[in-house]
């Protein structure tokens, strides 16, 4: 290749960036396409055209109910009830408002008050007529159609550019159930819904403090979807909280239909396969994590509640380990990093051992293995990537077949398939057994995003096993590590209290001390209000009054 086919290839590369940097920065400039009328528009004071506004504007759906009455005998003035069937109560309708409207204020003396002034005919509905909790004014139409569209119903009087929302929601929802992602043997049974009121109350239940702050935001132009941050005022990192709100704030998106899409904008690392937001869907782990100093955050229509900051060992720790007795809970604790180690590392540990280093394997052992791999006709990365890959398949099918069956034709064809394999000479006895020890560990890990995270590296680590052999794993788990010290979850130490190193932190990480132990929240989460028991550190009753000093006295 010559010098001018050279500055010709540069040419085009260069090209090809200016054209991709145009697009980029016209779609980033663009205008947003008009989806109806101007809906940022102030009301009318005629009642017909605030009526054929929202038809035009929803389209004439058939499921916008507009019902046009008249109220009061004497002034007989004009108004519409506006209402999403389905979304609404009708029941509620009928009996709060209708009946109010068209019964009660006939019979009563507010009758006589009502003038042919519409203004005061709303003041008087607001603070007088209607027995229903939550009512505001509202003054424009983009605010009207989307509390009609989000299930509250609208009053509209004519003569004034005011309307009444009232909230009465009601639409078919999911009752609280027993989550299943993250079951427990001991503890509560309850799980978020996808309605984001339940979840604020499921909250609520459980911190009785009105130091318990919830702040609402509106994202996404066309869904509009509610979306909250709860935090305990006082104990709360108040950089975090003020980096969580701007995040928040910068999202300009068309929609938000589930706390992924929160996540995935708001993370401080992309490129990473590990999750820095923790999800759950267990009340009791989100007021634990708010009582660390962590801020949850909940979006409408989706059981799961995410938590930031979020550290590695956060992801290792289950709600019952703090429900059962704390050597126990620190045992099992143990036993997940370990399958942790042993579903990251043993494929790869198998093919470093049995391709580049025999020496390190028992004489009787090694004689075995070579009998077994007699007449296998691949290497033993082949062998272990097609196990793995076979798995990984079985493991999704599992998930997306109905639930009767799934969980058995995984099994079963996990079985069937590694049998026939070694039977057909494909692959080593040896080879199935480590690729079934490495699945089922990867089953202990209690969040499901870090087990997904460990599956995905460990195919790395099988590729560096068959090129390099210990060495190639050691690099592999050594930029593992740098990588997990250089990640950031809302600018909190990704491994702390690891790197950097926090010993008061240690108390909860590998192992778990006992409940009176537990006397400071984590230093790098909640910098202000650190200290959590303020009693004697065993908690036991002390000097002549305890059990123990009573029964020597009795003795």
């Amino acid at each position: 290749m010559g010098n001018n086919d050279y500055a010709e290839a540069g040419r085009f590369l260069r090209s090809f960036k200016n054209t991709i940097r145009k697009i980029i920065k016209l779609s980033s400039t663009a205008k947003k396409d008009p989806t109806g009328p101007n809906q940022k528009e102030p009301l009318k004071s005629s009642i017909q055209e605030n009526i054929q506004f929202v038809k035009n504007a929803v389209g004439n759906s058939s499921d916008v109910t507009i019902r046009q009455i008249r109220i009061g005998n004497k002034a007989n003035i004009r108004a519409a009830v506006l209402y999403t069937d389905g979304l609404a109560d009708a029941k509620a309708i009928n009996n709060f408002i209708m009946e109010s409207l068209l019964l009660d204020m006939r019979r009563s003396e507010l009758d006589q008050k009502i003038s042919a002034n519409p203004n005061t005919a709303l003041q008087l509905l607001k603070e007088q007529a209607l027995a229903v909790g939550g009512i505001k004014e509202v003054t424009d139409f983009e605010t009207l159609l989307t509390a009609i569209l989000s299930g509250d119903t609208v009053i509209l009087i004519d003569g004034t550019a005011k309307g009444l929302i009232v909230a009465i929601r009601g639409w078919s929802q999911r009752g609280v159930q027993e989550p299943s992602s993250q079951t427990v043997i001991r503890g509560p049974r309850e799980g978020f819904t996808e309605t984001i009121r339940n979840n604020t109350m499921l909250i609520r239940r459980r911190i009785k403090d009105p130091s318990l702050w919830l702040e609402t935001f509106e994202i996404g132009r066309v869904t509009k979807t509610e979306v909250s941050i709860m935090y305990i005022n006082g104990i709360v990192n108040d950089k975090v909280l003020n980096e969580v709100r701007e995040r928040l704030n910068r999202i300009d998106i068309d929609g938000i239909l589930e706390t992924g899409y929160i996540e995935e904008l708001i993370e401080d690392e992309t490129y990473t396969p590990f999750p820095t937001v923790y999800n759950t869907e267990r009340p009791d782990v989100v007021a634990a994590g708010l009582l660390e100093g962590r801020i949850a955050i909940l979006v409408d229509g989706t059981p799961f509640v995410l938590l930031v900051p979020a550290i590695f060992g956060q992801f290792l720790q289950a709600a019952e380990d703090y429900y059962q007795r704390w050597d126990i809970g620190s045992l099992i604790r143990f036993l997940r990093y370990t399958s942790l180690a042993i579903s990251m590392i043993a494929p790869s540990l198998y093919i470093a051992v049995t391709t580049f280093h025999q020496e390190m394997l028992p004489a009787p052992l090694l004689i075995n293995l070579a009998a077994q791999r007699e007449g296998v006709p691949f290497p033993a990365f082949v062998e272990a990537l097609m196990m793995e890959v076979t798995f990984e398949i079985l493991r999704e099918a599992g998930v997306r077949m109905p639930r009767a069956i799934g969980q058995a034709v995984s099994i079963v064809g996990a079985l069937v398939i590694g049998q026939a394999a070694v039977e057909a000479g494909i692959i080593s006895a040896a080879m199935v057994i480590v690729v079934a020890i490495t699945a089922i560990s990867s089953f202990v890990l209690p969040a499901f995003n870090m087990a997904i995270s460990v599956r995905m590296l460990r195919f790395g680590l099988m590729i560096l096993a068959a090129s390099f052999g210990l060495f190639g794993i050691t690099i592999g788990i050594m930029a593992i590590v740098l990588h997990l010290c250089s990640l950031r979850s809302f600018g909190i130490p990704y491994m702390s209290p690891f790197g950097p190193l926090i010993p008061a932190d240690q108390k909860d990480m590998i192992f778990r001390v006992p409940i009176w132990g537990m006397f400071s929240r984590p230093r790098l989460i909640s910098q202000k209000n650190v200290i959590r028991e303020q009693n004697s550190p065993t908690g036991k009753p002390e000097g002549k009054g305890s059990v123990k000093s009573s029964m020597k006295t009795r003795l």
